[in-house]
C-alpha cells in the first residue's frame, strides 16, 4: 500500500525551481531515502508533504487522502524531524512532549503513557525535568525525535536528522527506527550519511529540483556504480601502460593503480595475466556515494 504518493509536484520561489514536476510513492512500512546536496529541493518537497509550505502545482495523497482536504486529519498521521531544532530551549524536555501531544488533542492519560514509552526507547527518563538548553546535541536530537512521535503518527519524516551526531548516538537512533517500522512505521529520509542510504529500502536521487535516478540501493549500485580493483606493484608506470595497452580503465593513485572492473571475474583475470608483478590487491565494492557522483557528477557537499 502507498503510504505517501506524490503526483506532479512543482514548487518555484521568483525565477527558481526549487522542485521540477516530481512524482513518486512511498510504501507502507518502508525506510524511504531522498538524497540531494543542499539545495537540490529536498527539504521544500518534505515541507509541502507535512503541509508547512504550499505547492504550485500538482497532488500529494497521505494514506490515499488529498492533502488540499482535511489538514488536521492528515498532519496527525505525520512526525517530522526538521534539519533545526525546534524544541522550547526554556521548557523542560517533559513540558516540551505534553504541549506536542496537546495540540493533537490526546487525554492526558494517554500523553503520560505515550511521554513514558519514548522516554523508554529513546533513553530520556533521567532528562526529563532537564530544560532543553542544558542538554548535549545528541539528547536534544532524541528528543526532537521523541517529540516527533509522540502522537503514534504513521509516517516519520527526518530531515537529515543525524548530522552531527556521535555514532552511539546515530546507533540508538536508528536502533529504535527498527523497532518501530516493525510495528508499520514508514520512514522518510534525506541523509548524507551513505551508509544510511544504503540501508533504505528505496532510494530516489534529486538534482536540481529534478529526480535523476531512482530504486533500490542494490539496483542502483549495479546501474552506476563500479566495482574497483585496487592492485599494489613495485614498477607501477610499466603496469600501468601494459593495463591501459589491454583496454583497462585505470586510475594511478599514491601506492598503487585503480582499475574499474565489471565484476570480480575481471579481477581474478588480472591477477591471472600479472601475477609476478603484483604483490598485493584489494577489491572495493560500488557503493552508494560512488552512485551520487556518476549520476549528478557531484558529492554531497555539491562540489
Amino acid at each position: 500500500m502507498d503510504i505517501i504518493k506524490v503526483k506532479n509536484l512543482s514548487k518555484k520561489y521568483d525565477d527558481i525551481v526549487a522542485v521540477d514536476n516530481i512524482s513518486f510513492v512511498v510504501k507502507e512500512g518502508e525506510l524511504f531515502a531522498f538524497l540531494g546536496i543542499n539545495g537540490a529541493g529536498k527539504s521544500t518537497t518534505i515541507n509541502i508533504i507535512s503541509g508547512s509550505l504550499e505547492k504550485d502545482t500538482g497532488e500529494v495523497y497521505i494514506d490515499n487522502k488529498n492533502i488540499d482536504g482535511d489538514h488536521i486529519a492528515f498532519k496527525s498521521k505525520i512526525g517530522i524531524v526538521f534539519q533545526n531544532s525546534v524544541l522550547d530551549k526554556n521548557l523542560s524536555v517533559k513540558d516540551n512532549l505534553t504541549l506536542r501531544a496537546g495540540l493533537y488533542g490526546m487525554p492526558k492519560t494517554a500523553i503520560e503513557e505515550n511521554i513514558k514509552k519514548v522516554s523508554e526507547l529513546f533513553e530520556l527518563k533521567e532528562l526529563l525535568k532537564r530544560k532543553i538548553k542544558t542538554l548535549s546535541g545528541g539528547q536534544r536530537r532524541r528528543v526532537d525525535i521523541a517529540r516527533a512521535l509522540i502522537h503514534n503518527p504513521k509516517i516519520l519524516i527526518m530531515d537529515e536528522p543525524t548530522t552531527g551526531l556521535d555514532p552511539q548516538t546515530r546507533s540508538l537512533l536508528w536502533d529504535v527506527i527498527a523497532k518501530l517500522r516493525e510495528n508499520g512505521l514508514s520512514v522518510f529520509l534525506t541523509t548524507h550519511y551513505m551508509e544510511e542510504a544504503a540501508n533504505a529500502d528505496y532510494v530516489i536521487i534529486i538534482d536540481e529540483g529534478k529526480i535523476v535516478a531512482k530504486g533500490t540501493p542494490l539496483r542502483l549500485k549495479q546501474t552506476y556504480a563500479h566495482d574497483t580493483f585496487s592492485i599494489y606493484v613495485d614498477d607501477k608506470e610499466a603496469l600501468l601502460e601494459k593495463l591501459i595497452n589491454d583496454g583497462y580503465q585505470v586510475f594511478k593513485t599514491s601506492n598503487g593503480i585503480n582499475i574499474n572492473i565489471e565484476n570480480t571475474s575481471f579481477a581474478k583475470e588480472i591477477i591471472k595475466k600479472y601475477s609476478a608483478e603484483i604483490f598485493d590487491f584489494e577489491v572495493l565494492k560500488g557503493d552508494m556515494n560512488s552512485v551520487f557522483l556518476n549520476i549528478t557528477g557531484k558529492d554531497l557537499r555539491g562540489e
